[in-house]
């Protein structure tokens, strides 16, 4: 079959991404816009677009398929990716999807019918069970999870409950499926995933390996290709595990096989049934356009590659608005924007867009590459240097630290990077002992506060006590309200839920407190600094 007619069901810099495919392809395209995005840069880059109550809803993206003469739509790589009734349903419709079918989008969507799959083709898993069988440190994980939705580290028990609790309302909220598992929680391994591409005539073809172990909330900052920590020799074990589990499964379509790495072993953790957003730097040591691959396998056609290894080497950084520090997102208006021009830039926004509350504050990915890891992070870095954004606060300063750092530069990286090395810290000129040999039971960092506490002027006849206001560190969405006036609250204690990039971000008392006024109710929309809860010692 042949693909005349693309709608995209995302929006942002994907959507532009898949776009330039078409575009080149002589495919014609279709974005679709919510209420409150209109006008959006995905929205200037299609042919035409259609409005829809919400990027959310299957029925409204079958609908501007079918309204604009779509015959096929592509969901990006947001959550309708992965989703099987989606995919049912614009099968249902007689439109082709771009993508798993909807039964391998279900057993792979589950981690825990992957982890059984994989277990089942001889793919070694990650142990889960009961906290007692597991132990602590563990990691509590959403069943229907990804991006880092859904995800709690617990390290003792008496944090269990409230882990879990949590993690059930945000995979509820991401996913509409609030089940979840605790899974072993390994100290400092690194993250690394192969790229799969197969297609429905039983070919299965892996891409390289991309190192993505830097990461803030379970989200990934960093990604190159290929890992610093994959030689000779485990480098075609990892590949041929990947393909494994894509047989296993029936796997069809581009999807990624997540691993978890210490040392030689590693440990299958996931397989995301989609483009990825770090795809790009496997683009440029393969050389292959991957959404044009997505097309021809969504055709019915055979792959014409065989598997291959990275050539040269390629590194991407996510230039987010968020806070360099904390990185809780930022939104608001981008009043000017400076890009580099001789690396490539996947961007999401121009200058005058809004970076809005309710979306992902990716601003613009940033990918070098060279024929040297070296040579890859200078143009990187370099390119740094180069960008500016004006007019809304970003990680940009962040980046410039990272790519700099010499633990990065070194390739000596772990999920925990950025608690052995906080943000914008100095960096150190000796390595930590532990780099190298990554320690299975070292002591967690103590989380830093995300909440804004401000002293006030004491009213007249307080008795000279303190009160205090805690105030919206971030633009975002009162999802709880924990506390009443007049309630007595412990340090710590949980007063105000606040969702913001689709991201649960709790706001505790820090001491022992009177509730004195609170200021906002559920489903609230708040600015950044807005006054939230006021406190009396």
């Amino acid at each position: 079959m042949e693909i005349h007619k693309l709608l995209v069901a995302n929006r942002g810099e994907i959507a532009v991404r898949i776009f330039s495919t078409c575009d080149r392809l002589g495919i014609d395209t279709v974005a679709v816009a919510a209420p409150d995005d209109r006008g959006a840069l995905h929205t200037r880059r299609a042919g035409e677009t259609v409005e829809i109550s919400s990027y959310l809803d299957p029925g409204e993206h079958v609908r501007a398929a079918n309204e604009s003469g779509a015959d096929t739509i592509h969901p990006g790589y947001g959550f309708l990716a992965e989703n099987p009734e989606f995919a049912g349903a614009v099968e249902g419709a007689d439109l082709t999807w771009v993508g798993p079918p909807p039964t391998v989008l279900r057993a792979a969507g589950d981690k825990l019918e992957a982890k059984r799959i994989a277990a089942e083709a001889g793919v070694p898993v990650v142990p889960d069970g009961s906290p007692e069988d597991i132990g602590f440190p563990l990691i509590v994980k959403a069943a229907a999870g990804g991006g880092g939705r859904g995800m709690r580290v617990v390290s003792s028990p008496e944090e269990l409950d409230e882990a879990i609790a949590a993690a059930k309302r945000e995979a509820k909220a991401a996913f509409g499926d609030g089940t979840v598992f605790c899974e072993r929680y390994v100290e400092r391994p690194r993250h690394v995933e192969v790229q799969l591409l197969a297609d429905p005539h039983g070919a299965v073809v892996q891409l390289g390996e991309r190192e993505c172990s830097i990461q803030r909330r379970h989200q990934k900052i960093l990604e190159e290709s290929p890992s610093t920590a994959v030689g000779p020799e485990l480098r075609p074990e990892l590949g041929d595990a990947a393909i494994a589990f894509a047989r296993a499964a029936g796997y069809i379509g581009a999807g990624t096989a997540e691993f978890m790495l210490e040392d030689e072993t590693f440990w299958f953790l996931e397989l995301n049934a989609r483009i990825q957003v770090e795809h790009p730097v496997t683009e440029l040591v393969t050389g292959l356009d991957l959404v044009e691959q997505q097309l021809r396998i969504a055709s019915g056609g055979q792959l014409d590659i065989a598997s291959r290894e990275p050539e040269g080497h390629a590194v991407e950084v996510r230039l987010y608005a968020e806070d360099s520090r904390t990185f809780l997102p930022q939104a608001g208006r981008v009043d000017s924007l400076r890009l580099p021009d001789d690396i490539r830039v996947d961007a999401g926004v121009e200058a005058g867009d809004e970076v809005p509350v309710a979306y992902d504050p990716l601003v613009a990915k940033l990918i070098a590459a060279g024929e040297t890891r070296a040579e890859a992070f200078d143009r990187l870095a370099a390119a740094l240097h180069e960008t500016e954004v004006g007019g809304v606060a970003t990680n940009l300063s962040f980046l410039r630290w990272l790519v700099a750092h010499p633990e990065v530069r070194a390739g000596r990286t772990t999920t925990r990077f950025l608690d052995d090395y906080p943000p914008l810290s100095r960096a150190p000129k000796v390595s930590r002992p532990w780099t190298g040999s990554w320690r299975l039971n070292g002591r967690r960092a103590a989380p830093r506060p995300l909440l804004t506490v401000e002293r006030t002027a004491h009213p007249a006849g307080v008795n000279g006590r303190g009160q205090r206001s805690i105030k919206a560190p971030m633009p975002g969405i009162v999802l709880r309200v924990l506390a009443a006036e007049g309630d007595r609250v412990e340090a710590r204690q949980p007063l105000i839920l606040l969702e913001a990039m689709k991201m649960e971000t709790p706001l505790a008392s820090p001491f022992e407190a009177v509730v004195r006024k609170v200021h906002v109710s559920e489903g609230d929309r708040v600015a950044g600094g807005a006054l939230l809860v006021e406190l009396e010692e």
